[in-house]
């Protein structure tokens, strides 16, 4: 059965646990990673808001590369980057309309969320469950903004 990640910004308390699980799942040389996840105040006292990458079904980043280097995962629905193939042209990085194809200045490299695998370290770390990723009825795997 497919899984569907959802955001549910009204539990998020701005903890930015989700960062440091995925900073700390996507490690690079033994060092924690650029977080693939941010939370960032929703504009009203009290409100975050968890962003990341949305796997939408007709994706923009996807569409914007020249070398096919995005692939949808048949397994987990997470549109993956293959860095063996892509030239850093960064237009996936223009192409997202959320913001969540990111540069990691450090490994001059593109980065986006691969839904860790199908187990999302942010989902399993999320103390409010702001972040879940569970059984769902559809198709493939969704994300779901709630709230």
């Amino acid at each position: 059965m497919k899984k569907q990640f959802s955001v549910d910004p009204n539990l998020c308390t701005g903890c930015r646990t989700c960062e440091l699980a995925c900073s700390f799942t996507h490690t690079v040389d033994g060092k924690a990673g650029r977080p693939r996840i941010y939370a960032t105040p929703g504009g009203f006292e009290d409100l975050w808001v968890p962003v990341t990458c949305l796997q939408c079904d007709d994706a923009a980043c996807v569409k914007s590369c020249l070398v096919d280097a995005l692939k949808r995962n048949p397994e987990t629905g997470a549109i993956e980057l293959n860095e063996a193939v892509c030239v850093k042209c960064m237009a996936c990085v223009a192409a997202c309309p959320f913001g969540c194809a990111l540069v990691d200045p450090e490994q001059d490299k593109v980065i986006k969320c691969d839904l860790c695998g199908g187990d999302p370290a942010c989902a399993r770390f999320c103390p409010t469950k702001a972040l879940t990723y569970k059984p769902s009825e559809l198709k493939a795997s969704k994300i779901k903004v709630l709230g």
